[in-house]
């Protein structure tokens, strides 16, 4: 058997599915090592994909040609758009999955993607020559050579559960951890701490008392995760559902914090702010009487129920006795209990934006290593790195997204630019552009340029141009058709609109924002043929159309501030300047500059601790 490859992606998480199959159809040689065939793209945490920010993450990753909106679709078993209540650039898809199958439908991409060959092991050590990785050496002894390696360990390294006193060595409860790779990394000057996140405890379905909750149905419109005609969900959609927590539930919790080991030392590493545990809440939010927890299925042939809101560390007796004071779930009986785990991570700003080491070259990072939490994030990294780890093997340009591209973009760039002091998740607040990263039109952004790159099909960059052509006629039409008060009053006046004194364009009409192009369309015959010639994607055509009449103004001006910022991107600045001989620039801002050593003047302004002065010394430095 030929152990020599283009690309070798380690970990068979989010990340390095989305690294191995994105190397493998631009055409590199890719082996993809995971320590266990049955666990491919495993759901570690709860069984959902998307939400706010994230799910505009796997619609960048559905534009560029990967697959975790496919993978989601097709195992889909409720889905939802968040919040709707608020304009389009916080729309926020989000998906309920069969757990099996959505590792089901992994197992079939990766098994039929020519060039991508699977290996079932332990990676113990890299092969390392003149500051270049040259392969792998499994726990096997097997040596495999490859022109780039791409890291994707997530919470494998050095990995360590807690529930209450007890430990356990693993990187998912019951699967070993993976020893060795960090101990190598740091000889070779690689700066890395621990971090910590943690999972609830599952329920057996059959003991909820569901009479007791409020049920949160899906929704059966058209919204979807992949950009591609013909994935859908086919599976039984099903609900989740909603209960809380009382002051008995929090009196027990409480009487448990002493045994907590994120209270009594146990735990040292860091944990995320924004997702704490239960045992967290009740501490942060003393005032607070009730916490909301969601009852999450596994399934569609599972009795197997995720108590989201409930992570906890604490020991198994008081995670039993408190679950039990919850209305609905005083009779649950548990699968298993909740634990926190702790694991190895590498300080991002190590890494260059292709995600590749700055310490040694065609060694890339993706996923949780890098200091980040959520499928969604680590799939947007691993994408990047494969790509990067192809173009890199095939001598070709760099593939880098901008902050005004993509989340994808602002995730890596805050990742290698300001480094990482907690798990790192992705908010619509991260991004300055957001109206620009809708989730509606990131294919509009991304799909070209991934086909470009040879990464997107021919069938999705065509679907693309179809899309793109009926929004432009559609805009076109309501831009040239002019309506009279007569034919419109009427409808105008049961929307609560204020009536027209003189004709309009229908395109007027539509700014308003008591409707839309459906409702006026119903008033309106001609604009109603014309929806009906739609041959395909009607409803996307027409919300996609509205969004770009209705918030033309806001993204034009997002757009010029965009390009106006841009210029300072323009400005290489690695290697430029010896930071640690310019007085001029503060202490701090030496010490970062020389660490982080940004490649252009816009990285180095969204430095912490670089100043708008510190950023006037460089420019003038460099003759600017």
């Amino acid at each position: 058997m030929d152990f020599t490859y283009d690309v070798i992606v380690i970990g068979a998480g989010h990340a390095g599915n989305e690294a191995a199959c994105a190397a493998a159809n631009m055409g590199s040689k890719t082996l993809l090592i995971t320590m266990d065939m049955n666990k491919i793209g495993q759901m570690s945490c709860n069984p959902a994909v998307g939400g706010i920010a994230k799910g505009q993450i796997v619609r960048e990753i559905d534009a560029l040609g990967g697959q975790m909106g496919i993978v989601t679709d097709r195992s889909a078993i409720q889905f939802r758009m968040l919040n709707r209540s608020k304009g389009p650039a916080m729309w926020s898809p989000r998906s309920q999955s069969d757990r099996s199958q959505f590792i089901q439908e992994w197992v079939k991409i990766i098994s039929n993607t020519p060039n991508l060959n699977i290996w079932q092991d332990t990676v113990k050590q890299l092969i390392i020559e003149e500051d270049k990785v040259t392969g792998v050496v499994t726990a096997l002894g097997v040596k495999m050579t490859a022109k780039a390696v791409i890291l994707t360990a997530g919470t494998f390294l050095s990995g360590l559960l807690h529930i209450g006193e007890k430990q356990l060595t693993g990187g998912r409860i019951s699967e070993p951890a993976s020893y060795g790779l960090t101990e190598q990394l740091k000889s070779l000057g690689f700066r890395t701490d621990r971090m910590k996140t943690g999972t609830p405890c599952r329920i057996d379905g059959r003991s909820i008392d569901f009479s007791k909750m409020a049920e949160q149905p899906g929704e059966n419109d058209f919204h979807q995760f992949s950009f591609l005609e013909g994935v859908s969900r086919g599976l039984k959609q099903m609900s989740c559902w909603i209960t809380y927590t009382n002051e008995k539930t929090h009196e027990v919790l409480r009487e448990g914090l002493e045994f907590s080991p994120l209270y009594n030392g146990q735990i040292q590493s860091i944990g995320p702010r924004y997702c704490p545990s239960i045992e967290t809440k009740i501490v942060t939010f003393a005032d607070k009487t009730s916490h909301q927890l969601f009852l999450e299925p596994e399934g569609v042939d599972s009795q197997e129920y995720y108590v989201n809101g409930f992570s906890s560390s604490l020991p198994l007796d008081v995670q039993i006795r408190a679950i039990k004071t919850v209305p609905g779930l005083e009779n649950a009986q548990l699968y298993r209990p909740g634990y926190a785990i702790e694991y190895d991570f590498f300080d991002p700003t190590q890494l260059n934006h292709t995600l590749e080491t700055k310490r040694i070259k065609n060694l890339f990072f993706a996923g949780q290593i890098n200091g980040t939490t959520g499928y969604e994030e680590a799939g947007g990294q691993g994408l990047i790195a494969g790509i990067n780890a192809h173009q890199k093997c095939t001598d070709n340009k760099a593939f880098i997204l901008g902050r005004d591209e993509a989340y994808i973009g602002v995730l890596i760039d805050d990742l290698v630019t300001k480094g990482v002091d907690e798990p790192y998740r992705m908010f619509t607040s991260r991004a300055e552009y957001r109206l620009l990263l809708r989730q509606d039109d990131a294919d509009m952004r991304l799909t070209e340029k991934a086909f470009s790159i040879g990464l997107a099909t021919a069938e999705r960059y065509n679907q693309l141009n179809y899309k793109k052509e009926e929004i432009k006629n559609l805009i076109e039409f309501v831009k040239q058709f002019s309506i009279k008060p007569a034919y419109i009053n009427s409808f105008l006046a049961s929307r609560q609109s204020s009536e027209l004194k003189h004709g309009c364009k229908l395109h007027d009409l539509i700014l308003r924002p008591q409707f839309g192009i459906n409702e006026l369309a119903t008033a309106v015959p001609a604009l109603q043929k014309k929806i009906n010639e739609i041959p395909r994607r009607k409803e996307e055509i027409i919300e996609a159309a509205e969004v770009i009449i209705k918030y033309e103004g806001y993204i034009e001006r997002e757009k010029l501030i965009a390009q106006k910022l841009l210029r300072l991107e323009n400005i290489a600045l690695t290697g430029r300047i010896d930071y640690s001989s310019v007085q001029s620039l503060s202490t701090e801002a030496r010490q970062k500059l020389i660490k982080i050593n940004p490649e252009t003047i816009g990285q180095a302004s969204r430095i912490p601790g670089i100043s708008p002065s510190d950023v006037n010394v460089l420019l003038v430095l460099l003759g600017r």
